[in-house]
């Protein structure tokens, strides 16, 4: 073990990976991104969760190559900083994607929240799902302070209990409803264009979670090859659960009816065929998806910073706590997540995780494409084909946000601009400082 960081080698393995990547990315894209998926995209939205998969596909070579040649705890920190060096853009790029993680966290504690409430019969209430959202932050900061070991069963027990869960709530949907059909167009369906590929990109969201698995190269078995393995593995089973989850749920709801309820459609979508216990199956499946989701969010986000802050590209303030550095980030960690779930809705802490992935996400493309290509045996066309992807759908997301909401436009952009100042001084202030010490 690395005394410093907390980093236990060979301390999980790849069904371990494959658990925890599984458990984000199922976690946060089926609950709640499925109604506000079709609210975008109007009656084809099952259509936009294929067209994600692609994007997220295409965009998967870089992760899988890069972590081949350079695994890490420090993930996709330490792949920025072999593209782009000891830089302003390396810790800006890592700190948007430590960020699009925590707001995945909250994204995750928001959707407990709003299908916990639909176990007891009271009308919608935003307190109450905000107060269950709080409460399973706490609870993932808790059992992340347990060894890995355990972490790694833990996640690994609500893993197999979603997915199973959730086929089964999409096969006997499918099967019991008859015809399965995509929700027919009606008179009032705006879908467009535009539409589509902002539903498009809130689907990238849904599957961002397979970049976690990034961030556990020093304590996985074989990492040189199981992380690239775990990469492929759990995008390959979210694809097909969320096709089948896609297709139960417009077979079932119409598109009116699936965005009215857009915070808990599964649930929703569970009355028709399943009755009330069928809701009540289905938040309880909501509730360990999110719990599974949250805990390996947590696990990998606290070791990314972590990595970041030993890697110097950001401060670190020990604040007088007690144990290593990890355990500190955790709690920096648990407590940008408890503000976010306390503070923001589904749909803003959503836009703002997409936001800041897409950005990042071109970063990395263009960092392999710019300067490691050779190096780690990269295929140009993919890179390139990568970088178009993410513009596309992430100026057609922005366009659709200008429209709708400017306000989380202008949080996004105030949050980047903050983070590249502050990088930019604390940067300059710690080449200033080794320079002093090395002329003394």
């Amino acid at each position: 073990m690395d005394k410093k960081t907390g980093y236990a080698n060979d301390s999980l393995t790849l069904t371990g990976a494959v658990a925890l990547g599984t458990g984000v990315m199922i976690g946060a894209g089926i609950f709640s991104l499925t109604g506000q998926m079709a609210e975008m995209a109007g009656s084809i939205f099952p259509y936009a969760f294929l067209a994600a998969a692609f994007v997220v596909s295409v965009s998967a070579h870089s992760y899988v190559i890069l972590a081949r040649a350079y695994p890490s705890a420090g993930g996709i920190g330490m792949f920025l900083h072999k593209a782009y060096g000891h830089s302003v853009t390396t810790a800006f790029h890592a700190l948007l994607m430590y960020s699009s993680m925590v707001i995945a966290q909250s994204f995750l504690a928001r959707t407990f929240g709003a299908y916990a409430i639909q176990l007891f019969e009271v009308s919608d209430s935003p307190y109450l799902a905000t107060a269950f959202g709080v409460g399973l932050v706490l609870f993932a900061f808790f059992v992340n302070l347990m060894k890995n070991s355990l972490i790694q069963g833990i996640s690994s027990i609500l893993g197999i209990v979603k997915v199973v869960g959730i086929a089964i709530f999409a096969v006997v949907g499918i099967v019991l409803v008859g015809e399965p059909t995509v929700v027919p167009v009606t008179q009032g369906d705006s879908s467009s264009v535009a539409g589509f590929l902002g539903g498009t990109a809130l689907g990238i969201l849904a599957f961002k979670g397979f970049t976690t698995i990034t961030n556990s190269g020093d304590e996985l078995v074989d990492a040189h090859k199981n992380v690239g393995r775990a990469i492929i593995i759990s995008i390959g089973l979210c694809i097909l659960i969320y096709i089948l989850v896609g297709i139960a749920v417009s077979s079932n709801l119409s598109l009116s009816e699936i965005i009215e309820t857009k915070d808990y459609s599964l649930a929703a979508a569970a009355r028709p065929v399943f009755g009330d216990w069928g809701v009540r199956f289905t938040a309880v499946l909501a509730m360990v998806a999110t719990a599974g989701g949250i805990i390996a969010s947590v696990f990998a986000v606290s070791r990314m910073l972590a990595m970041l802050s030993d890697m110097k590209l950001v401060p670190h303030k020990h604040f007088g706590l007690p144990g290593d550095m990890q355990k500190h980030t955790l709690v920096y960690t648990t407590v940008f997540a408890l503000v976010l779930t306390a503070f923001f809705d589904l749909s803003r802490i959503a836009a703002l995780g997409i936001i800041f992935y897409l950005v990042m996400d071109m970063a990395i493309h263009w960092g392999v494409l710019r300067h490691l290509r050779e190096k780690v045996d990269a295929r140009v066309s993919l890179l390139v084909t990568a970088i178009i992807l993410d513009l596309i759908v992430l100026g057609a997301f922005v366009l659709i946000k200008f429209e709708s909401d400017k306000l989380i436009l202008v949080v996004a952009a105030s949050i980047m601009v903050t983070i590249w100042l502050m990088e930019t001084m604390f940067l300059r202030s710690s080449e200033s400082d080794h320079s002093f010490t090395n002329t003394h």
